[in-house]
């Protein structure tokens, strides 16, 4: 499992860069539980599929038994505590990096210096500053940063972006994104970042609109055209918490980018039950649904209302194809700039507010409820406004004044 692979040069720092030599892609994945077993699911795929080689994975708890291959004909998937072990032993062309979000940084820059490309989790930073550090860090060395907004990937959501650019739905009075989820007490003590915007002195800026539903910030903006950084004008935020919890689960933020468009973002962990969420466009010729969780798309002009099913592309599969065939990246570093500034302004805003809900369920089932707050979330999308501008039951109005660029 150590050592080079014949027929590939050896990077700076040990790392293999394969890119045309015929040689299969060596790949890694940092953070194996959660979320990050589904990266562990792709690369098993792709290493099936005869795209990449699994080699290692890395993670301070152990993979489960039956999370790693163990029939295929090619060297068994080597398990280390932590990323440095694993690029001390390994070489590696490309690493997925799927941990919390205060360690993204430092962990994908000793990535990128060992030669390799990284597959990135979002939110890609916890603040502008570390955004700009890790921009740097591409630059320097010439490697690929992929960020895992899966619904970059979508169809859906490319196929509503050149609706929005070539007119169809004529001039656009604005952009919604909504969701109304469940979260129990369980999603809440499933790790010691959760909920916090600060641990041990470093920004983690969890929450429900930079975490759960930041694929929907990033689709919205994706949608507009403006997914960089020097294209948002200001950012306005209204944060609330009805759980025991430092970050906001109930919130609503309205973007203006450079394009004049205004996005409000309208988001609760607390809702009585789940419902999928959606980037709505408003425009004067028509209106457009975005379901990206099932890559579907309803679009109502004066010809009538269509709904199409789209596919997706997965990003792991892309960053591959970009290597081989030097197509480009669905979701590069800079195509979320903006959404980076959208989390800045949240990690900077007022203390997220406490507010009063209903609690239902027991032990870790146990959630609270705000009453009536996906009428009030379905307003501020329609109406372009925050939850206090709306009047909603649980605000005093208290909102942070425009982030100008």
């Amino acid at each position: 499992m150590t050592g080079s692979t014949p027929g590939a040069e050896p990077a700076p720092g040990g790392a293999l860069r394969s890119e045309g030599t015929g040689v299969l892609p060596r790949v890694a994945v940092v953070g194996v539980h959660g979320h990050g077993a589904s990266h562990v699911r792709a690369a098993v795929r792709l290493t099936i599929a005869g795209r990449c080689q699994l080699v290692a994975v890395a993670d301070p708890r152990p993979p489960a038994p039956d999370q790693l291959p163990t029939t295929w004909t090619h060297p068994e998937v080597a398990v280390y505590s932590d990323l440095p072990a694993l690029l001390a032993a390994e070489a590696v062309d490309v690493v997925v990096i799927c941990t919390p979000i205060h360690t993204h940084v430092p962990l994908a820059e000793l990535v990128l210096r060992a030669g390799a490309d990284v597959l990135l989790e979002k939110p890609p930073t916890p603040s502008m500053a570390e955004f700009e550090q890790l921009t740097a860090v591409v630059a320097e060395t010439g490697r690929s940063c992929q960020i895992g907004f899966q619904a970059h990937g979508s169809g859906a959501v490319l196929a509503l972006a050149s609706i929005v650019a070539d007119g169809t739905l004529g001039e656009i009075r604005g952009i919604g994104a909504t969701g109304s989820w469940v979260r129990t007490q369980s999603y809440w003590q499933r790790a010691k970042w959760a909920g916090r915007r600060m641990l041990d002195g470093v920004a983690v800026v969890d929450g429900a609109v930079t975490n759960p539903f930041a694929h929907s910030v990033a689709a919205a903006l994706l949608v507009d055209g403006s997914g960089r950084a020097n294209q948002v004008e200001s950012v306005e935020t209204e944060l609330f918490h009805a759980n025991p919890i430092e970050a906001d689960d109930t919130s609503t933020v309205r973007i203006r980018t450079t394009r004049g468009t205004t996005i409000l973002a309208a988001f609760t962990l607390c809702a009585a039950e789940t419902s999928p969420p959606r980037v709505t466009v408003y425009g004067s010729a028509g209106r457009a649904v975005l379901s990206y969780t099932t890559d579907e798309l309803e679009l109502t002009t004066a010809d009538g209302t269509t709904s199409t099913q789209y596919g997706r592309d997965e990003l792991l599969d892309n960053l591959l194809d970009h290597r081989l065939d030097g197509v480009p990246l669905l979701a590069p570093l800079d195509s979320t700039g903006a959404f980076t500034r959208v989390l800045d302004a949240i990690r900077s805003a007022p203390v997220p507010q406490a507010i009063e809900a209903d609690w239902v369920g027991e032990g870790d089932e146990r959630h609270p409820v705000v009453p009536g707050v996906e009428k009030w979330i379905e307003r501020a999308a329609e109406e372009q406004l925050l939850f206090g501008e709306l009047g909603a039951p649980w605000t005093n109005r208290q909102r942070t004044e425009p982030e100008l660029r």
